[in-house]
């Protein structure tokens, strides 16, 4: 019926109506935690995406949770399979720039895990590749889509709290002991907590204000034999606006997510999108209430709005990752526009490497 394979429609009825759904033949290149976690599970829920291969070297671990889906024991048989559209690129950051460059030089749109890369240098190879093949290059900045930023978000649109003065937002953990992994703790390009945590609340920044005018940044180890960052404090000036953003392993005691201060008033929020322990719960999607927020974490506001003092919760709006991989769909076979662009990307990448120049300088840095 279908001459082309790559014009393989899904059929699903939806209301007695038959809709045609072009999947995109995807492959993964990694099942460790964030395959695990935040991409095969959302790619196999879609009728938009069709996995065509998972990269594993020697395991076979994808057998009992995805047995229908082909194992690859090769990235070379990745890049050589005319079918596969679209790769997603989720091993060690170190490989992310080889790979998304192999993966485009092969003629495939690309998904690369955060961070993009380690090096604005690469970044700007990578988009100038992708654009010489007429491709198209995601960044999997999937914290867009946490319910807690989605609120913060809504609140500093809305104006409720008037010009903003302060912004700051944490990402912290307790992990005293260094992790078990070694390569999770060479002291290599790309490796840390900057790198890693940090590229969330930064990319969060860099959504809600662009680009910084300066930056200056304090980066330490503070776990005992540490070879890695585990600490930064960063604060980014946006004229007049002041953002922080933070992140320690040895968090035992919670402190606030978002702090955001405006001349009219505040928004506190403590607490993190539940999607990412769900999914480790093995809490499937979608099922009933995804990504809502318990009360008890709801954000408290504390402002005064038209003459009247308000101070209450706000309830948080329901996070959903799969929205990224809906606007994924969206721009490669409907042709509408990419809600992160690589080149919004790239500017969190230049913050990362800006900061680490400030924190060696010992001074603030123009960005």
């Amino acid at each position: 019926m279908y001459a082309d394979r790559h014009a393989v429609c899904r059929i699903i009825s939806n209301i007695g109506v038959m809709i045609m759904i072009n999947s995109i033949k995807t492959a993964v290149t990694g099942f460790g935690f964030s395959g695990k976690v935040f991409q095969v599970p959302f790619l196999h829920a879609s009728p938009k995406f069709e996995i065509m291969a998972l990269l594993r070297r020697s395991a076979d671990d994808t057998k009992q949770s995805y047995p229908e889906i082909k194992i690859a024991r090769s990235f070379a048989e990745i890049l050589n399979n005319q079918d596969i559209e679209l790769v997603i690129v989720n091993t060690p950051n170190q490989l992310h720039y080889s790979m998304t460059k192999e993966a485009l030089e092969a003629g495939k749109h690309v998904i690369v895990e955060k961070p993009f890369a380690t090096t604005v240098a690469e970044t700007i190879e990578l988009i100038k590749l992708a654009e010489n093949k007429n491709l198209h290059l995601f960044v999997f900045h999937n914290r867009r889509w946490d319910g807690d930023f989605m609120t913060v978000k809504k609140v500093i649109e809305s104006g409720v709290l008037g010009n903003l003065v302060e912004y700051e937002a944490r990402y912290d953990r307790f992990k005293p002991l260094l992790n078990p992994k070694p390569w999770k703790e060479a002291p290599e390009k790309g490796s840390g907590i900057l790198y890693d945590l940090g590229t969330h609340i930064i990319d969060q920044a860099v959504c809600l204000f662009g680009e910084p005018k300066t930056i200056t940044a304090d980066i330490r180890k503070q776990r005992k034999n540490s070879q890695i960052d585990d600490y930064y404090n960063i604060m980014l000036d946006y004229d007049g606006l002041r953002v922080t953003v933070k992140s320690t392993l040895l968090a035992k005691e919670e402190s606030p997510r978002y702090v955001v201060y405006g001349q009219k008033g505040s928004f506190i929020k403590y607490g993190v999108d539940p999607q990412e322990e769900d999914m480790i719960a093995g809490v499937q999607y979608p099922s009933v209430n995804w990504g809502m927020e318990s009360e008890k974490n709801w954000g408290i506001l504390n402002s005064s709005i038209n003459g009247v003092n308000f101070r209450g919760k706000i309830e948080t709006l329901a996070g959903n990752y799969m929205m990224f991989f809906d606007n994924v769909y969206e721009v490669i076979r409907e042709g509408k526009p990419i809600i992160i662009s690589p080149e919004q990307a790239q500017i969190t990448t230049k913050i990362i490497e800006t900061a680490f120049e400030s924190f060696q300088a010992k001074k603030t840095q123009r960005f």
